[in-house]
């Protein structure tokens, strides 16, 4: 792991072990992650303190990622500036944490095509049943490894911005 200490403490163990799955839960004390930076065509996705990267995943994305997210069941992944918004420890998808997609605009298009912008798009695991997969395979979001997202879960808070690039 890159500069940065992922740390389990004896009394976060024992309490989440009280609760379920402590293997999902850890703790992070680097450097706060200013934001993140994910680029579709790469299939990449780093979580940056400054200029500087702390850590990089392979990314997988909606089934048909080339170009924005406009309606929902596109198969695409969103493009733009969006603000992690919140976090859901018993995820389908192992574990995930919310991006603020759609924006009133996008809405407002959405609407006046006579359809709906979608909604829902998360960073989130594989979980054992998306395994292999393939390369892209969500309905719009971004998956990495269950471990990868236990790392992210730990290390981003909300209100973090997320650029998605082309």
């Amino acid at each position: 792991m890159n500069r940065r200490t992922l740390m389990l403490g004896a009394s976060a163990l024992a309490a989440l072990t009280a609760c379920g799955d402590s293997s999902k839960f850890i703790s992070y004390s680097g450097p706060q992650v200013t934001q993140i930076q994910v680029f579709k065509g790469k299939r990449m996705m780093y979580l940056l303190h400054g200029d500087e990267v702390l850590e990089s995943y392979k990314i997988a994305l909606g089934g048909d990622p080339i170009g924005p997210k406009q309606f929902e069941g596109d198969g695409k992944t969103p493009e733009g500036l969006y603000y992690i918004n919140r976090r859901n420890p018993n995820s389908a998808y192992y574990l995930s944490i919310g991006i603020s997609y759609p924006n009133p605009q996008q809405v407002a298009f959405a609407t006046e095509q006579g359809k709906k912008a979608g909604g829902d798009i998360f960073i989130h695991g594989r979980d054992g049943k998306n395994k292999g997969r393939g390369r892209d395979w969500t309905a719009g979001c971004i998956a990495v490894k269950d471990k990868e997202v236990r790392e992210i879960y730990a290390m981003v808070r909300d209100g973090t911005p997320i650029f998605i690039f082309p």
